[in-house]
């Protein structure tokens, strides 16, 4: 058996992290909340409508999962995957530079990246919902035999 998350938080990591959480989460909850309102429709007919459902439940679902600290990693995969899209399709075909005070900007999505990559790299901390429903390690894989390679006959 092995833990994706095999450390224990310190108070002050898991402080830290639920302070991450809550400002990222929030904004996201905010940044997705009038595309759930209109979820195939947001970007118009430029976009798949499904596309569009899953950016949107991404974002405004998502926010609520870091808020809370509830199924963190996948949480944090998801907006992750939303923001690989939204530089792709987006902000890089545009020609956006990385910081443009004036706008048209790369910056921020790849900021939310590289933040949902430390959450899924660190865990929510002590302080989520995912450490009081599943103890400190929150996701445990059985290993099986197939996984090791030793059920060679």
């Amino acid at each position: 058996m092995f833990h994706i998350y095999s450390f224990h938080w310190t108070a002050w990591q898991s402080l830290a992290l639920l302070v991450l959480r809550l400002v990222v989460g929030t904004a996201f909850i905010l940044h997705g909340l009038p595309k759930i309102q209109n979820p195939m429709r947001w970007m118009g007919d430029k976009v798949n409508p499904v596309l569009q459902l899953a950016a949107a439940v991404a974002e405004f679902g998502g926010g609520i999962a870091l808020v809370v600290g509830f199924l963190t990693p996948i949480a944090a995969a998801l907006i992750a995957v939303d923001m690989i899209f939204a530089l792709s399709l987006v902000h890089l075909p545009k020609g956006d530079t990385f910081v443009n005070p004036a706008g048209g900007s790369f910056e921020l999505p790849l900021v939310y990246l590289a933040i949902m990559i430390g959450l899924i790299a660190t865990g929510p901390g002590r302080f989520a919902l995912d450490t009081l429903l599943w103890g400190s390690h929150n996701v445990v894989i059985e290993r099986s035999e197939a996984w090791s390679g030793s059920n060679a006959a």
